[in-house]
């Protein structure tokens, strides 16, 4: 595929890469140049695009009793430190 580049210096992305990347009119691209001098174009998503791509791990409730014994450990190690210097 090819595409010209225009006086502004200007290129039309071929329709079947735009399809491929799921270009839509007004959306942005990032070009990458790697060392071996090929480029490389992805769309440039924002990060509200990106909700819901990844399954989010909640953690299970705690319960008080588990605050309680959480809290009382903190405090142990705590203490311990402040004899120990």
């Amino acid at each position: 595929m090819e595409s010209a580049i225009t006086v502004k210096g200007q290129a039309t992305i071929p329709k079947p890469i735009r399809e491929h990347l799921g270009l839509q009119p007004g959306d942005r691209v990032k070009f990458f140049v790697h060392p071996d001098g090929s480029v490389v174009l992805l769309p440039k998503r924002s990060a509200s695009a990106a909700r819901g791509m990844v399954k989010s791990r909640k953690p299970r409730p705690v319960t008080t009793e588990e605050m309680s014994v959480a809290i009382a450990e903190g405090a142990l190690r705590r203490n311990r430190r402040r004899r120990h210097r």
